[in-house]
């Protein structure tokens, strides 16, 4: 993916926006059902771990020095991601909200996602590359509040008049993981 994000006109804007203002809704609602249909039957979901590594004073004025990437356990590194789905393990997931037996989420958490600071990376044929800013605040019941904040990564493929997503990473902001749960959907 690009450094810098590509022009785009007003109205495209507008409707990559749309699309990511219309999934924190059904997903805030609990439609999750409908989110899925926001999704490609090949989509792969991804929550890379991050690691704290010191920086390396022989890369001074170099950006790779402080660069995020360098955090990312990836395929490339000795390290697990946190998730890494497929459509099948998604509907899975989803299915499980509607289970009798579903005792880590009942009741459920009540959630509010703020998405921003869309930008259009990279567009070729059908696929748009994406990133966004989120911020997830999660609510228990009886229990403490947690915000979530973090950036995605997306690879979206055009479909009719709107998106479905095709590739999500989900890169979080956190140095310690202190939080209730990492089997939200981000």
């Amino acid at each position: 993916m690009s450094d810098f994000a590509l022009s785009t006109s007003p109205g495209q804007q507008r409707q990559l926006e749309a699309f990511y203002y219309r999934e924190a809704r059904l997903l805030d609602n609990r439609q999750y059902r409908q989110w899925l249909a926001l999704l490609s039957e090949d989509i792969l979901y991804r929550l890379p771990s991050r690691v704290n590594v010191q920086v390396d004073n022989r890369q001074r004025g170099d950006e790779d020095m402080i660069s995020v990437e360098r955090e990312l356990e990836g395929a490339d590194s000795m390290g697990c991601p946190i998730r890494e789905e497929t459509y099948i393990h998604l509907v899975l997931r989803v299915e499980r909200a509607f289970k009798i037996n579903s005792w880590s989420e009942n009741p459920p958490a009540r959630t509010r996602r703020l998405v921003g600071n869309v930008e259009l990376m990279t567009h070729g044929g059908d696929e748009y590359s994406v990133l966004s800013n989120f911020h997830l605040y999660y609510a228990r019941p009886g229990g403490a509040s947690f915000l979530y904040s973090g950036q995605r990564r997306d690879v979206l493929l055009a479909a009719g008049e709107g998106y479905k997503i095709r590739r999500r990473e989900v890169i979080l902001d956190y140095g310690d993981i202190a939080l209730p749960t990492l089997g939200l959907l981000f």
